[in-house]
C-alpha cells in the first residue's frame, strides 16, 4: 500500500533532539511524535537535514527511525531520509528502512562528489528498482552544489516507484520548469516553508516544513485552506508568520529551529558539531520572533 499517494498537507521535517552529553533523547522523540500528530501533522519526515542524520551513525539513524514508526503506529505515514553521496549506501540505508517499516524514503542528490545527467538518473533509480515503497527527490543544491537537471526530473518521474520532489532551490523559474512533471502518481512538495503557497499555485501537494517543528497545527491548516480554495486565509498565515519562517533560517538550519524549541519549554538538547549554538543577537531577534507569534508564555 502507497500511504503517499494522494497525499496533501503539512510534513514536517522532525529535528532529532539530544541530551546534554549528545546523545539522542529518544523519549522527547516519541512526546515529539504524538505532539506533531495531535496537531494535524500530515505526515512525519526523520532523519531529514533538520534531523541531524549528517552527524549520527548508521545505528542511530535505525534507532531513531524505529522509534518514530513505533510512537507513530500508523496513524500518519513516516517517511525516512536516507539519502548518501554514494550510491551504494543509500541504497543499504533505504533496504533497512523499508524493513523497519517505512511508509517512503527521502533521497538527496549526490553532494561533494556530485554526478553526471546518467549518474544522476541511476543514482536514484537504484533505489527506486530496489525497494517497494515510494521515493522522494530532494533538489537543494545550496547543500550539495548541485540540481537535479529538470530533463532528469521528466525522466524520473515516469518511475513507477518515484513518487514525487521534495523542491528546496527557493528558484521558482525551475519549478515552473517541473511543473508539468506533476501527476496523480509524482507530487511536487515545496522545501522551503516561505514559498509554499506559490508552489502549490502551480500543483503541489503541500510542505515538507521546518517551521512545522514549532507550529505544526498552523502549517497545517494554511496548506489545506488552500487546498480548500480559502486561499485569502491561506495567504493571510503565509504573510502573517513570514517572518518567522525566514528567522528559522537566520543562520544554518536547524540551528535555529533546535532553539526555538528550547525557547519554548521543550528541552530538545544542543547540537552536534559542526553546528554550534546561535549568537546571542540572533537568539535576541528569535526571542522576538516567537513572542509575536504567541509561541513564548
Amino acid at each position: 500500500m502507497n500511504r503517499l499517494q494522494g497525499l496533501q498537507g503539512s510534513i514536517v521535517a522532525l529535528i532529532t533532539p539530544f541530551h546534554a552529553d549528545g546523545s539522542v533523547n529518544f523519549e522527547k522523540l516519541r512526546e515529539l511524535t504524538a505532539w506533531h500528530i495531535e496537531n494535524g501533522t500530515d505526515a512525519i519526515l526523520a532523519l531529514g537535514t533538520t534531523g541531524e542524520s549528517s552527524t549520527m551513525t548508521h545505528e542511530e539513524d535505525d534507532a531513531v527511525l524505529r522509534t518514530v514508526i513505533e510512537a507513530a503506529a500508523g496513524r500518519v505515514p513516516v517517511i525516512a531520509g536516507t539519502g548518501s553521496n554514494c550510491t551504494e549506501t543509500m541504497l543499504e540505508k533505504s533496504l533497512r528502512a523499508e524493513r523497519m517499516g517505512a511508509d517512503g524514503l527521502l533521497l538527496i542528490t549526490p553532494y561533494y562528489n556530485k554526478a553526471n545527467t546518467e549518474g544522476m538518473v541511476r543514482h536514484f533509480t537504484t533505489v527506486a528498482d530496489a525497494v517497494t515503497i515510494p521515493c522522494i527527490l530532494y533538489n537543494v543544491p545550496g547543500r550539495t552544489g548541485c540540481s537535479i537537471a529538470p530533463e532528469v526530473v521528466e525522466r524520473l518521474a515516469a518511475h513507477p516507484n518515484i513518487a514525487g520532489i521534495k523542491e528546496a532551490s527557493g528558484d521558482l523559474s525551475y519549478a515552473m520548469k517541473i511543473a508539468h512533471c506533476i501527476s496523480p502518481d509524482f507530487a511536487l512538495w515545496s522545501g522551503n516553508d516561505d514559498i509554499t503557497l506559490p508552489l502549490m499555485a502551480i500543483g503541489g501537494s503541500g510542505v515538507i516544513s521546518v517551521w512545522a517543528n514549532v507550529m505544526p497545527r498552523t502549517c497545517h491548516d494554511m496548506v489545506m485552506d488552500f487546498h480548500a480554495g480559502r486561499r485569502e486565509q491561506a495567504v493571510a498565515t503565509a504573510v502573517k508568520y513570514l517572518d518567522l519562517m525566514n528567522g528559522l533560517f537566520m543562520e544554518v538550519n536547524p540551528i535555529p529551529v533546535k532553539t526555538a524549541l528550547n525557547l519554548m519549554g521543550w528541552d530538545v538538547g544542543p547540537f552536534r558539531l559542526p553546528l554550534y549554538e546561535m549568537s546571542e543577537a540572533h537568539q535576541a531577534v528569535l526571542r522576538r520572533l516567537l513572542e509575536e507569534a504567541g509561541l513564548l508564555g
